[in-house]
């Protein structure tokens, strides 16, 4: 295993992400300082994976407690970071707890003095936390692998998008999976989709492979029918941006049509996100927003153009995997199967 860079570090009162819009080629970290500089690291996908998303906002939060604001423009400002991307849950909830925090502190003290402390410490135990949790769901989904495969492994296993330690912070979810299995000695091959147009697969997945020595191969999104009916795939272990409380899931785009694929194949197809990118007020995932990105990013490819002039793109960010194409959703309080409104509300409100 060769060195792991951290996404995100605090370190004397600033903020610095590993830009993982240069990887694989470049490991580069920039410096953030501002309210600003946060939001565009968001919107501009330095950092990405909704996890890593959420606590970027915090430290956002922590970074506008620097100056002498009041309760006002500090709701302002959680509000401003949460516009940098619409569809991830994870982002508005870890803002929102920050807020309460905010408005409680407020009413006892009468002002916001001494509370960058308090979320200092809270976005740090956020993140240990998710480790925890993350650690917890990979081995629910070592235990649910036994039971569908009838064997302890090695296992073949597909994946999508990027779901690592590069998505959030601490140890992955999906690829969490992975990583805790291949550290048991559990992995036989990973199959990482390279994931049009961002690349994620491509770029940070195999990336967090090569660094694990995980054997691995990439494909293309097209290739996902022939991989699943010819390479004996045992599951595919997918992210969530936002799951709703029919058990819908919003993920990468390419994510809906791979879980269709899987169950023509009877592959399973998990979801493994911890409960913070649940979205409970959301009764199907037609109410979830998708954010369209700009369509450059499939008309060039690094700066260079591939379409014609005159071409134009669609480029949806994401979309949403129906609950009835999904096996079962791994959270910290266990693993919803079959996903049903009834199970997903037991499971997540336990």
């Amino acid at each position: 295993m060769t060195e792991i860079l951290k996404p995100l570090v605090w370190k004397n009162e600033k903020l610095y992400l590993l830009d993982q819009r240069k990887l694989p080629l470049e490991e580069i970290v920039i410096e953030v300082d501002s309210v600003q500089g946060v939001f565009d690291a968001i919107k501009d996908m330095v950092v990405r994976g909704a996890p890593l998303i959420g606590f970027t906002g915090i430290w956002g939060q922590v970074i506008a407690l620097q100056n002498d604001i009041n309760l006002e423009k500090f709701i302002e400002v959680s509000n401003y970071i949460n516009s940098s991307r619409p569809t991830a849950v994870n982002l508005e909830f870890e803002l929102n707890v920050c807020v309460d925090k905010a408005k409680k502190y407020f009413n006892e003290h009468g002002s916001l003095k001494g509370l960058k402390e308090i979320l200092e410490k809270h976005a740090h135990l956020q993140m240990e936390e998710l480790h925890n949790k993350n650690y917890k769901m990979a081995q629910l989904a070592e235990e649910e692998l036994k039971r569908s495969t009838g064997h302890e492994g090695p296992y073949t296993l597909m994946t999508i998008c990027n779901t690592g330690y590069l998505a959030c912070g601490p140890m992955g979810t999906a690829l969490g999976v992975i990583s805790y299995l291949h550290k048991k000695g559990k992995i036989k091959h990973v199959f990482a989709s390279e994931t049009r147009p961002y690349m994620q697969g491509i770029r940070l997945t195999a990336y967090e492979l090569s660094k694990e020595g995980i054997p691995h191969q990439v494909t293309v999104e097209g290739a996902s029918s022939y991989l699943l009916k010819e390479k004996g795939v045992d599951a595919i272990f997918a992210g969530a941006d936002r799951i709703v409380a029919n058990g819908d899931t919003a993920n990468k785009v390419g994510t809906s049509t791979l879980s269709i694929v899987a169950n023509h194949y009877n592959v399973p197809f998990y979801i493994v996100a911890p409960i913070t990118s649940f979205d409970l007020n959301m009764k199907t995932g037609n109410e979830i927003p998708i954010e369209m990105r700009d369509e450059l990013e499939i008309l060039e490819f690094r700066g260079i153009r591939v379409a014609p002039e005159k071409s134009r793109a669609l480029n949806p960010s994401f979309d949403v995997t129906d609950h009835k194409t999904i096996t079962g959703i791994f959270c910290e309080n266990g693993l919803i199967k079959p996903v049903l409104p009834e199970n997903v509300s037991k499971v997540v409100g336990k």
